[in-house]
């Protein structure tokens, strides 16, 4: 059995190198290139930022670093090494033992990477003690202590929790200790803060930056965050269409960007909604409370959204915001207090809700990856709410399915594909024609641009913004990135543990003075500029310090 002190790495040559790498997709019946020659490398404690649109190649050539290829796809040409071992060359058997110890991969979606049948602990334990050469005991310290480092909460016993009990960013953070185990040489971080929340994110960050400057590993940090990248890269490659159109050391990069392509990533946040006077109220959440099982979620909550109005609700992780969109929707029942729709109370259930108000309040989830039947062509995905309430059928519902994939920029070509065949932006953009399959009034939108690069993010926001000026479509949109809240909201509301802290329109709530848990949120966006983390870090010391 493999143990990690047998394989640590001596400083000196790349201990990670990609070389002409080209990779292959069967696309319509044929094999085409989606991976175009990439090449690169990787010393020890380096990190290389991969960025540029969905669908550029970034998870492909994160997977490839493993010695792996996405079902459907496979490699062309080129040599993927690590530590001079062509991986591709190698036997499976030997690339599975590296895998989870010398190679670490943290994913995108931690919901879809766990299985909700077992322990955190067992999950994030058991490469260390299969194939990393640690016993059950020194796994669970090594657990624990790096939950700790992560800030999670009791660390003690966090792991005795199943994914089910833990939020969002608690699961991604618990990934990224089941990564950090069995101390790689190698960490693959494809997205890995995606779906946190800001200040969670800049622990996160930190984290895993101090794991990276601790042991010395090289790491590919893959995202569509700009400002992400700022901090964590030494050097950014930028990707398009399977291509690199640009890579040098991130100062240079963010600065005296060379391609017009670079310059264009660079530009597209904007504002794109002006703040707007309270339109007649459509929905009202009045003084509601919830529950999970004694643990008290929602705290005397309320809030209205008005006629083609957006609302942004903003927040930590597990602060309540997606509790709060799952009961509009109907999906949780309150203990106290109501919701009003239209002048109408709302049951509390969808089951008891009639099938107009489920149709006029739809719901666009997170992660499209677990929101998807993996089985279902897209056409069956979209089609599904048009029939069941519009009745519609035949060549009304196929021009339907046609119109609703173009209304979110995708070929109707697709659909005949199955989300596996899709990229993470294509699944969430067929998650919102799903939704406006049934011509809603109101969409709760949780974190559904989050897993989006910049580029097809700002399509999307000014996607929704124009359907909400034809078509007067309320939003309330959950979102951890102030840069969207921004973009799209008229009025903000901020929660932290359940409660509202401050709401108003998006002019005085982005503008001093703030509370203090506002600040704490607005001081942790994390700007495009290089150093921004480190002095983060520094102020937060000083500030634990004094």
């Amino acid at each position: 059995m493999m143990k990690v002190e047998d394989a640590k790495v001596e400083a000196g040559p790349d201990i990670f190198s990609v070389e002409d790498l080209r990779i292959e997709a069967q696309i319509g019946g044929r094999w085409a290139e989606i991976v175009k020659g990439i090449s690169f490398q990787l010393k020890r404690g380096e990190v290389l930022g991969l960025v540029g649109e969905s669908g550029a190649g970034k998870s492909t050539i994160g997977l490839a670093a493993l010695g792996n290829v996405k079902q459907g796809c496979r490699i062309a040409g080129g040599r993927v090494s690590f530590r001079g071992q062509d991986l591709f060359a190698s036997p499976e058997n030997i690339r599975r033992k590296l895998r989870g110890t010398r190679i670490a991969y943290v994913a995108q979606s931690a919901a879809a990477s766990f299985n909700p049948a077992k322990r955190l602990m067992d999950q994030v334990t058991e490469a260390a003690v299969k194939r990393g050469g640690q016993s059950k005991a020194e796994a669970k310290r090594n657990a624990c202590r790096l939950f700790r480092a992560l800030q999670l909460p009791d660390p003690e016993i966090f792991g005795d929790r199943y994914p089910h009990q833990v939020s969002g960013g608690q699961l991604q953070r618990a990934m990224a200790a089941m990564a950090l185990i069995c101390e790689p040489d190698l960490i693959v971080f494809d997205e890995p803060t995606t779906a946190l929340d800001v200040t969670t994110q800049v622990e996160v960050l930190m984290a895993v930056r101090n794991a990276i400057e601790t042991f010395g590993v090289a790491a590919i940090y893959i995202t569509h965050d700009l400002a992400i990248v700022a901090q964590m890269a030494d050097r950014i490659a930028v990707l398009r269409y399977g291509e690199i159109v640009e890579q040098g050391p991130t100062n240079q990069i963010l600065e005296n960007p060379r391609h017009s392509y670079t310059r264009s990533l660079w530009a597209v946040r904007e504002i794109l909604t002006e703040p707007s006077q309270k339109t007649r109220t459509l929905l009202r959440v009045d003084r509601v409370s919830a529950f999970y099982g004694l643990l008290q979620v929602l705290d005397d909550v309320s809030l209205e959204i008005g006629r083609a109005e957006t609302v942004a609700l903003v927040g930590e992780s597990g602060s309540g915001k997606s509790t709060l969109g799952r009961l509009i929707a109907g999906l949780k029942e309150p203990e106290s207090g109501s919701v009003t729709f239209d002048g109408v109370s709302c049951p509390p259930s969808v089951s008891t809700r009639s099938k107009e108000l489920l149709r006029r309040i739809q719901i666009i989830y997170q992660s499209a990856d677990t929101a998807l039947n993996p089985r279902h062509t897209v056409r069956k995905i979209i089609g599904r709410p048009l029939s069941f309430y519009h009745g519609a059928t035949g060549e009304n519902r196929e021009a339907r399915i046609g119109e609703l994939l173009k209304l979110v920029e995708l070929d109707p070509a697709f659909a005949d594909r199955l989300p596996g065949q899709l990229s993470g932006g294509q699944r969430q953009r067929v998650a919102i024609a799903r939704a406006l399959a049934a011509n809603p009034e109101l969409i709760v939108c949780d974190e559904i641009t989050s897993a989006l690069d910049q580029i097809v993010q700002a399509d999307i926001l000014k996607m929704l913004v124009s359907l909400q000026e034809k078509l007067g479509i309320s939003y309330l949109f959950i979102t951890h990135d102030i840069a969207t809240v921004k973009a799209i909201a008229n009025h903000v509301v901020v929660m932290h543990r359940g409660q509202i802290v401050e709401q108003g329109p998006k002019a005085d709530v982005l503008s001093p003075p703030h509370p203090e848990y506002t600040q704490l949120l607005l001081s942790s966006v994390p700007e495009m500029t290089s150093g921004w983390l480190d002095k983060v870090i520094s102020d937060r010391r000083k500030l634990a310090a004094a």
